[in-house]
């Protein structure tokens, strides 16, 4: 059967665009655009067999469909056809049972989605292998792209020019100067992509990168293009099938740009809608204090939202004042009768290097989601039998430097609560049996 996806209004404006238009902003309101389904054509197949049909595709290998991604073709972006499709396989990231952590707070059902195991370290890549296999299919009809380009904070970039690397397209990437780390910022250099490094903060770059898309001839790789939100929303199908198609009690994801939130609510809201769930979880967006739009619309219940300056904080992938898609996460958090909550640095700090201690190696944007988790837990809001899953966005090995300095030196508003150091002592056996002894004797 032959499905179908447009792009149409999140206002409602009537108006359909193909997905192969270079277009990201609605012509008649100037809203944002989101991916439409022909839903019933997609209920024309019962809810067991696209359980069964994404079963016998998950992690296998008949190309595309092993991705954790296309696996879900039907539901995602069936326009594209399979030879342009650019994948590494993404998804299908490891479901962690956070067991000794979840004990030690009280909420034994505790898992960390770590979508950090892929192929660029980040959650990223589910949204980017559909912007840049649209890309390659624009290019073999004919259209004249000559670069795709995205502003970032770090995981975007890397993301953006591992992708166009695999297919051969060339990559822009505007960045903010000294505010990524140096492990993100060597990842889109080795991919060859040009690295603008600029004098400014996320939301300059993305200033000025919009202002570079109005030209036809870039494409804009961003999350106000809601192609990535497609490939991100599979997230959400993915956990509840490793779940053997349960659906957890509670969602936590940390939120700067805010696309990642709006797609956990697309993926929900398209399982339902097919029969595939019965029931939505509730989410709950987690930010930094220092760019923490979306709380402060929240304590007022979103009756205003204001964008702010935001300041420098070690979760700098969600360092953004003026999140692009606040509208539709707005939407998901009031729909899934959701929470926003937000962390200090030394909060997102420690619950980053507590969590690690049970075997983990967190980010610090996985700390702001852990943060929130344990607050929600001593409100009560999250219930000692509740299913929790904390989502992970990129893997700790990406933040050396966040990692080294909370262990080894002072960190500017971190009071360390879990630092360990190595002892230095010579190599002298007794010494070091009583140095032994005294770590776990006493």
């Amino acid at each position: 059967m032959n499905y179908d996806a447009w792009f149409q209004c999140v206002q409602g404006c009537e108006e359909r665009h193909e997905l192969n238009e270079v277009i990201y902003r609605c012509p008649t309101c100037n809203s944002l655009l989101e991916v439409k389904h022909d839903v019933d054509r997609l209920k024309a197949r019962s809810a067991a067999a696209w359980m069964s049909l994404f079963e016998k595709r998950y992690m296998r290998t008949a190309y595309p469909y092993g991705s954790g991604v296309w696996g879900k073709k039907e539901l995602i972006c069936p326009n594209i056809d399979n030879e342009n499709i650019v994948s590494t396989y993404e998804g299908g990231t490891n479901l962690f049972w956070a067991e000794r952590l979840g004990e030690s707070i009280n909420v034994p059902d505790l898992w960390i989605k770590q979508c950090g195991i892929s192929h660029t370290g980040s959650f990223k890549d589910l949204g980017m292998t559909v912007l840049v296999s649209m890309v390659k299919q624009i290019i073999s009809e004919g259209k004249d792209i000559s670069a795709v380009i995205c502003a970032s904070t770090g995981d975007t970039s890397a993301s953006l020019a591992a992708y166009a690397a695999a297919a051969g397209i060339p990559a822009v990437i505007l960045l903010p100067r000294a505010k990524v780390s140096m492990t993100q910022l060597i990842q889109p250099i080795c991919n060859n992509a040009l690295t603008l490094s600029l004098d400014t903060d996320f939301d300059g770059c993305m200033t000025i990168v919009q202002k570079l898309a109005e030209t036809p001839y870039f494409y804009l790789a961003n999350s106000i293009n809601s192609l990535r939100i497609e490939g991100q929303k599979t997230i959400s199908i993915e956990i509840v099938q490793q779940f053997e198609w349960e659906v957890p009690d509670w969602i936590i994801i940390p939120g700067g740009n805010l696309g990642n939130v709006s797609a956990l609510g697309l993926g929900f809201r398209m399982m339902q809608d097919l029969g595939i769930i019965s029931k939505l979880p509730r989410i709950a967006c987690a930010q930094s204090a220092k760019a923490n739009p979306l709380y402060t619309s929240y304590l007022n219940k979103f009756t205003d939202f204001s964008s702010m300056s935001a300041q420098t904080t070690l979760a700098t992938a969600i360092q953004i004042g003026n999140p692009v898609s606040i509208r539709k996460a707005i939407k998901v958090i009031e729909e899934f009768n959701g929470i926003v909550e937000q962390a200090t640095e030394s909060e997102l700090a420690n619950a980053a290097a507590l969590a690690d201690r049970t075997g983990l190696f967190n980010c610090p944007h996985t700390g702001v989601a852990l943060t929130a988790l344990f607050k929600l837990i001593e409100r009560q809001e999250i219930q000692k039998n509740d299913r929790v899953v904390v989502i992970s966005t990129a893997t700790g090995l990406k933040f050396p430097e966040f990692k080294v300095d909370y262990h080894n030196k002072e960190q500017e508003e971190v009071k360390p609560l879990h630092r360990n150091l190595p002892v230095e002592l010579a190599a002298n056996y007794d010494t070091i049996l009583q140095t032994i002894d005294e770590r776990f004797n006493n």
